[in-house]
């Protein structure tokens, strides 16, 4: 089952891997097969499409990088038990390891993908060589995430045009330029039988009981198991993670690295790519260079900040 049809002219996935159950995953790929592994996961609401910027630098730089459509968003299957969360999004993870081979990945999750990231490497799920996390932690701003919550839940009925969709996007993101040609939106809708256009996602991924308090002390208890080289980036005008919240993360794994990308939002790729894919370079030419061995002793490293500001990439 899905939202509706793929718009035409919307970007095909590159390939696709078999998750938990069946479910089929989408996916983008940058680079050559022979670079260090990088799984860029992205934000609940959003799209394999939201790294597509970043992909690209990294597979220019020698990288294999791969973004995935988490289960229940984009071209990805919807569950058909209607099970989303992390165990089973983790577990995802570790069967499109398995069929990359076995290799021992870089994760790189923004938002919820960054919690699935965290889950992996902080209970042994997987062996990565490093993480990023993309404006999330373990405590989390409970008005970033109501704000987050508020825009999926509007027009549960569609949208009669894709200027809907985009006065929709513009007003979740009033620091983004809204854009003049509307077809790149395609790719965050489906055409309906109804004729409207429907958010990508699957609605069952919003339902259930979510507590916030066992998910920050599972986050926290992950965070302070951290042993490899880690790098947070925090958007600075994020209303979901906090200065606070990204030096209490710091505290808990004082080895990470810490980038503050100063005129970013939540979604800080597509705010900032330039910063942002210029950071994670930086980053993994020291940690995971392309022609040498992962570094095993990370090192404590000074927070700095970023900034200016950007451009319409993808929604939350």
């Amino acid at each position: 089952m899905s939202a509706g049809r793929r718009l035409p002219g919307t970007p095909v996935p590159s390939r696709y891997f078999e998750g938990v159950g069946g479910t089929s995953l989408a996916a983008d790929e940058w680079g050559t097969p022979d670079g260090p592994l990088v799984l860029l996961q992205h934000g609940g609401g959003q799209t394999r499409h939201a790294w597509k910027g970043a992909g690209e630098v990294l597979g220019a730089a020698g990288y294999h990088a791969i973004a995935l459509d988490a289960r229940g968003h984009g071209d990805s299957a919807w569950a058909k038990d209607g099970v989303y969360g992390q165990d089973v999004m983790v577990a995802d993870l570790v069967a499109v390891i398995d069929q990359l081979g076995g290799r021992r990945p870089v994760l790189v999750g923004a938002s919820m993908g960054g919690g699935v990231s965290l889950v992996a490497v902080g209970e042994d799920h997987i062996d990565a060589t490093a993480l990023v996390l993309v404006d999330i932690a373990p405590r989390i701003e409970k008005e970033g995430t109501d704000k987050i919550q508020a825009f999926m839940s509007q027009k549960p009925d569609g949208f009669e045009s894709l200027e809907e969709v985009a006065d929709a996007i513009a007003s979740y993101q009033p620091h983004r330029k809204r854009p003049s040609d509307l077809s790149g939106l395609g790719k965050n809708v489906r055409l309906g039988d109804d004729g409207r256009f429907h958010w990508h996602w699957d609605p069952q991924f919003r339902t259930g009981h979510r507590d916030i308090d066992k998910r920050q002390a599972r986050l926290e208890a992950c965070a302070n198991q951290l042993k490899l080289p880690t790098l947070l980036v925090r958007g600075g005008l994020s209303d979901v993670l906090s200065e606070e919240g990204a030096e209490s993360f710091l505290k808990m794994c004082p080895h990470s690295e810490y980038v503050n990308v100063t005129d970013a939002g939540h979604m800080v790729a597509g705010d900032r790519n330039d910063i942002f894919a210029t950071s994670v370079i930086e980053f993994l030419a020291r940690m995971v260079p392309v022609d040498g061995e992962p570094v095993q002793a990370p090192h404590p490293v000074h927070p700095h900040h970023e900034g200016p500001e950007g451009d319409i990439d993808d929604v939350p």
